[in-house]
């Protein structure tokens, strides 16, 4: 797509340099901003030029920066899960949700390769899979508005299909997910009406240590559905919960009646696997 209107383009380097001016966007992959007309916007600026470090772990979790490529976060994971060197990286099971929620985007390996994590959690699609990824594990946003650091969960940071609650030069820095949530053990399933179509439904399952739950919905709504439990449901309490979550909208890809239906049998076969 030729953006016609963009007149200028800067490398932003310091925290000043990502201070916009009127019409200015910020630029990370570009996979959105380059596939439709942007009648409002004349210029971008280039965050990658922050040389934020893609990813850091320690004991506390996992930081990964919001310029990460989704290709860079699945290989980082799945070598993770294989034996990473690093000591947090040895008991960390929900790994294995990276990549189930890659593959719920529906996007080829080229966009894997460009678009960036914080990219589709900013975009926020109901069908957004780093946003299934980042909700399931409580994942935390750091975002810089200003000179002002704001830390709010992801589950929060979507209002609607396509909606934030950030501002106009808010720029997304980081998504922290907690090594509480990454030592449970989960799953990921999604469904769609076309064997490649965009996700109608996606749900996501955890039990963690301590024996406490987290259900999620997304894609069926048009904001993420966070249901915490004391310990595993029983197929009825789950069903009941999935069932009476607010948001589930219709469209050519799902009625709501459908999406609310998949959600409910999607997560009582996630709770199967994890008992």
């Amino acid at each position: 797509m030729d953006i016609t209107t963009v007149r200028s383009y800067r490398v932003a380097r310091s925290r000043e340099d990502l201070l916009l001016a009127p019409g200015e966007v910020i630029l990370a992959g570009g996979t959105w901003l380059m596939s439709e007309p942007q009648p409002a916007t004349t210029g971008f600026v280039d965050v990658t030029g922050m040389a934020w470090p893609d990813i850091e772990a320690d004991t506390g979790g996992l930081r990964v920066a919001a310029t990460c490529s989704i290709a860079t976060l699945v290989a980082w994971a799945k070598s993770a899960a294989r034996g990473g060197t690093h000591p947090s990286q040895v008991d960390w099971p929900a790994l294995s949700l990276v990549p189930a929620a890659a593959d719920a985007l529906l996007a080829s390996f080229k966009i894997w390769n460009t678009a960036t994590v914080g990219g589709n959690v900013c975009r926020a699609f109901a069908a957004a899979g780093m946003v299934s990824l980042c909700v399931a594990l409580d994942g935390t946003a750091e975002i810089w508005r200003g000179a002002d650091d704001i830390r709010l969960p992801v589950a929060e940071l979507v209002t609607g299909d396509g909606t934030t609650v950030l501002r106009p030069g808010d720029v997304l820095r980081s998504i922290h997910l907690p090594a509480a949530a990454l030592r449970s053990h989960a799953r990921l399933l999604k469904i769609a009406l076309a064997e490649h179509g965009r996700s109608g439904a996606v749900v996501t399952g955890r039990v963690d240590p301590a024996g406490g739950s987290v259900f999620t919905v997304t894609a069926a709504t048009q904001t993420p559905t966070v249901l915490a439990f004391p310990q595993l449901p029983t197929a009825a309490e789950l069903a009941e919960r999935v069932g009476e979550a607010q948001g589930y909208y219709s469209d050519p890809l799902g009625s709501a009646d459908w999406r609310r239906g998949v959600s409910i049998v999607l997560a009582e076969r996630i709770r199967k696997g994890l008992s």
